[in-house]
């Protein structure tokens, strides 16, 4: 069964309501055969990336950059991970108080460094998501799972 891995660090609420509706649209009932992992940025390993098909990653933007904790992730699974997920989709989320830029940038810089695919275009917020957003990160949920479906 396919896998997709969500890595995310969440320490807002309004990370959290862009984490949910992520899970529920890769959760949709219509999306068949896809299992769904979740993780925290922290806790997420490179076993966890080598034995996902996909990966959607969720991260704040604080001073202008991706959070700590998914920059940890990356630091750790980069190198044993780097030949053996080239070509695999990713979507990914950014939520910031005024400013997502620089972590789209660094985003785009190490997961191009990874080789992975992007499969959907990124969600970006800032300040409270409104509905229009919540919907977004429910169809990037959604998407990235339904694009595994065998």
């Amino acid at each position: 069964m396919p896998t997709l891995l969500i890595v995310h660090h969440t320490p807002s609420p309004n990370c959290q309501a862009m984490l949910e509706a992520v899970l529920a649209g890769a959760g949709a009932p219509e999306i068949e055969g896809v299992r769904v992992v979740r993780r925290a940025a922290l806790s997420a390993t490179a076993t966890d990336v080598l034995d996902a098909d996909g990966y959607l990653l969720g991260t704040p933007a604080n001073l202008g950059y991706l959070s700590g904790a998914l920059k940890h992730f990356f630091d750790q699974v980069y190198y044993p991970c780097l030949d053996a997920t080239q070509g695999r989709p990713f979507g990914y989320y950014v939520h910031g108080g005024s400013d997502v830029t620089g972590a789209l940038r660094a985003m785009e810089t190490i997961t191009t460094g990874l080789g992975w695919r992007r499969a959907a275009e990124p969600v970006t917020v800032t300040g409270e998501p409104d509905r229009a957003a919540v919907e977004r990160c429910w169809e990037l949920g959604a998407t990235l799972a339904a694009g595994l479906m065998d």
